[in-house]
């Protein structure tokens, strides 16, 4: 079984004619817009024409654009030490600077449009894309002028986006000593996260040790990645007039805010359960002042819980096909394809991620395989994914971005269908490892990002005087840790070093990368009761909602499936099924 992900069907690599074909005709294409822009008729009569015209032209130059990234992003995730691809990176950056100012002008000219509805309603092709359209003239007014987004864009390039790729770099790149039989071995740090599944304690504490020694080696200049992103994060929020960061995440996750508040307390409510797990767990394994943080993710009992990629996959294909034969299919399609790059290795970034290509109707994966039923469970997530992806393959490019927090919901599914799969057919011990691993997944879905949004909204609020210096943004760690778990960790051994290397907080386009995964779970969790209650009719009602993820905001595309997200009642019902869990975990744990 192949292990290594083929990119060839993008590109044969860096140094192929369509490749750089391809970057010339992406200048031709930003070219060709902007002319057309600056020579825009401006009398009704050609209204439609105009809109018609927009979404073609911007749909050519969005599939160029992303073929043309996603190639070099994802050259770069499994080695950040290549030099070609960051020359490349730096070269595309500059190239789509140039589109900036024609994307504002043409923004501005929609927004100005006094009747769209009568527009949209003179084409099949407008009506189509209605909801983006009208997300245009919503987001108008936090445009700047042309020369001001045009300067932000090209200032980024020795900004934010500078420091993505140093932090990146220290990262992908930090090498950590662990002393193994009176000697010393440097692994990469995916290897040592890989640690903390360990069945052996020891090694589980003392790779947590070297981890947060490690850090010590390159805190100042990750530390100064965060500073400079997230200054500028705020310079531009000023500039555009959004009251704060979270603002404009609402704003791109299609997100009002009265649903953040009522998920968040929700979740805030919720933290005892959480915290009576946490504890019960430290309990079983030895401890008496709570869980120490190397051990969050300790297996609680000796069983064969261990798997090679080749099980992990048959695994989680036979237990998709216990929700629909095209999702196990989907598996099969990836594995067989060649689409996952598996395991890890020095230069790879750390993580999984999934990208999906709309421009080709695929995806890829990207794991740090290591044999953990956690593994397994990220494989489903990612390949979740992907099937997301997969049901929006009919769906014109424009249609298919859709945003963060419906992002994390058929991944969260696909776990949950696993989990539950898998949990029928567990001997005891099993059943209590299985249980036990998805609770302590939900717990970093519900207490730990809970703890993230904290420590993002904190540094925020201190960014606005000045810089953080390492000791500071290790004290704002700590002190969200503290108040997300309580008394469920023991508070001699937390992680002030979370911030390093988790990419969520490095990305100036996406603040507050972390409540869509509570979102995504309690969604998922909701939509699974559904299933539960009407597997006969779920299965279309499920393809057909994540089809439309592009094109609606969060509150009425979850309204199809008869679901209000802003009642406090629906993320309480969530949680119960959680909380369920919890109960029935200690339960089975003291037998």
């Amino acid at each position: 079984m192949e292990l290594n992900w083929s990119l060839k069907e993008i590109y044969e690599g860096f140094e192929s004619n369509e490749f750089t074909t391809d970057l010339e005709t992406l200048d031709r294409i930003i070219k060709d817009i902007n002319v057309w822009v600056d020579f825009l008729p401006r009398d009704k009569e050609h209204q439609v024409e105009n809109l018609e015209n927009y979404i073609k032209k911007f749909t050519i130059f969005n599939d160029l654009r992303d073929k043309l990234s996603m190639f070099i992003n994802l050259k770069l995730s499994v080695n950040t030490q290549d030099k070609i691809g960051l020359k490349y990176s730096d070269i595309l950056e500059h190239k789509l600077t140039g589109i900036v100012e024609s994307n504002t002008k043409i923004e501005r000219y929609i927004s100005s449009i006094k009747d769209i509805d009568e527009c949209i309603n003179q084409s099949v092709y407008l009506k189509e894309h209605e909801y983006i359209l009208k997300e245009i003239i919503k987001t108008s007014s936090y445009l700047l002028s042309e020369k001001e987004e045009n300067i932000i864009a090209s200032m980024r390039n020795t900004g934010s986006n500078a420091w993505i790729k140093l932090k990146d770099n220290l990262i992908s790149n930090l090498m950590v000593e662990i002393q193994e039989d009176n000697e010393v071995r440097k692994l990469p740090l995916t290897v040592v996260l890989n640690m903390a599944y360990d069945k052996d304690e020891n090694i589980r504490k003392m790779a947590y040790e070297a981890e947060i020694n490690s850090y010590k080696k390159i805190e100042e200049g990750v530390c100064a990645s965060l500073n400079g992103i997230k200054g500028e994060v705020l310079t531009v929020c000023r500039l555009k007039n959004f009251k704060s960061p979270l603002e404009e995440s609402l704003l791109k996750s299609r997100m009002n805010e009265k649903t953040l508040e009522v998920m968040l307390e929700a979740m805030k409510e919720s933290f005892p359960i959480f915290r009576k797990y946490l504890k019960r767990k430290a309990e079983i394994l030895g401890h008496k002042n709570g869980l120490p943080f190397y051990d969050l993710y300790a297996p609680v009992c000796e069983c064969n819980m261990e798997y090679t990629y080749d099980e992990a996959v048959k695994f989680v294909e036979k237990n998709f096909r216990t929700f629909s034969d095209k999702l196990g299919d989907y598996v099969l399609k990836a594995v067989n394809n060649n689409w996952i790059d598996v395991m890890p290795k020095e230069g790879k970034v750390g993580g999984a991620f999934c990208e999906n290509l709309q421009f080709i109707g695929e995806s890829r994966f990207l794991l740090n395989f290591g044999g953990s039923f956690s593994d397994v469970v990220t494989l489903a997530h990612e390949l979740g994914h992907g099937f997301h992806g997969e049901c929006l393959k009919n769906e014109t490019t424009m249609n298919s971005y859709y945003p963060m927090p419906i992002a994390e919901t058929a991944s969260t599914f696909c776990e949950t269908i696993i989990k539950r799969a898998a949990l029928k057919n567990a001997d005891k011990k099993q059943a209590l490892a299985i249980l036990e691993a998805e609770i302590s997944d939900c717990t970093q879905v519900i207490v730990d990002i809970y703890s993230r949004f904290i420590f993002e909204s904190k540094f925020f609020e201190k960014r606005e005087e000045s810089a953080l210096s390492v000791d500071e943004i290790k004290e704002l760690m700590i002190n969200a840790q503290k108040e997300s778990y309580g008394d469920g960790l023991d508070r001699d051994y937390l992680h002030p070093y979370m911030w390093t290397w988790k990419p969520h907080y490095y990305d100036p386009e996406y603040n507050y990368y972390n409540f869509p995964y509570a979102f995504g779970l309690l969604f998922a969790r909701g939509l699974y009761e559904k299933y539960k209650n009407d597997k006969e009719n779920f299965v279309d009602e499920y393809e057909k909602l994540l089809s439309i993820t592009g094109k609606n905001n969060l509150e009425d595309i979850t309204k199809t499936m008869g679901i209000d997200i802003t009642k406090k009642e629906f993320w309480k019902s969530s949680l119960k099924t959680i909380e369920d869990d919890i109960e029935l975990f200690i339960e089975l744990s003291k037998k």
